[in-house]
């Protein structure tokens, strides 16, 4: 089950920490390509959707390198893992640059943290930047292999809210309770950064790339 892994390079996201972490987990031979080029996404076996920095600016990106068209088909044809500001930008509309109209493929948004404590009563920090927890709240292959409420690498200052009550696959608390993980169909989306979460974040990339976007 070797194939091709695209990772959509739009110009924001170390993609580079990405592209070996995928590279690392990969069946041998699987080949690992980073492009913005539509016709190489939609020829790819599996498509890796990251990214980083704000929505208004990722929104942007995107249109210009004309990928919106290529990224909805992606995603509906095969597996297509979003991550980060990957995950976000696949609601409707995002709170963040004074509002942001996103890709519409889930109903829901995405608002910032509201100001809060930690058990400790002390100020929560935003961005959320840090190892937190994900609960598994429905199963998935994308989480064999990976125990309950183990521990991610997160930096983001807004979070999503999915209104399909299905979507959310695992959430975490952060003053709130929230949607950390979504998944339909061949669409799997994490808040956190499994590049740059050791052995759980590199169990999740292994899950994807043999997955065959199937929801179990």
């Amino acid at each position: 089950m070797a194939g091709s892994i695209a990772i959509v390079d739009y110009g924001m996201g170390n993609l580079r920490s990405v592209a070996k972490a995928i590279e690392h987990v990969a069946p041998l031979g699987t080949q690992v390509l980073i492009t913005d080029n539509p016709a190489e996404i939609l020829n790819a076996d599996r498509v890796v959707f990251p990214g980083q920095g704000a929505a208004g600016d990722c929104m942007t990106a995107l249109s210009a390198r004309e990928l919106l068209a290529p990224l909805a088909e992606a995603a509906q044809t095969r597996p297509f893992l979003g991550i980060c500001m990957g995950m976000q930008v696949m609601l409707d509309h995002s709170e963040e640059n004074g509002g942001v109209h996103l890709l519409g493929w889930f109903k829901g948004a995405v608002r910032r943290f509201p100001a809060g404590r930690d058990a400790q009563g002390l100020a929560l920090k935003i961005p959320q930047m840090g190892w937190n927890q994900i609960k598994q709240i429905r199963p998935h292959p994308l989480w064999r292999g990976v125990a309950d409420l183990s521990r991610f690498y997160f930096v983001h200052s807004y979070y999503c809210a999915p209104e399909d009550e299905s979507l959310p696959v695992g959430t975490t608390d952060y003053g709130i309770g929230y949607a950390s993980a979504l998944a339909q169909g061949s669409v799997f989306a994490i808040q956190s950064h499994p590049e740059k979460s050791a052995e759980d974040g590199l169990q999740v990339l292994k899950n994807f790339t043999r997955w065959d976007g199937r929801p179990d």
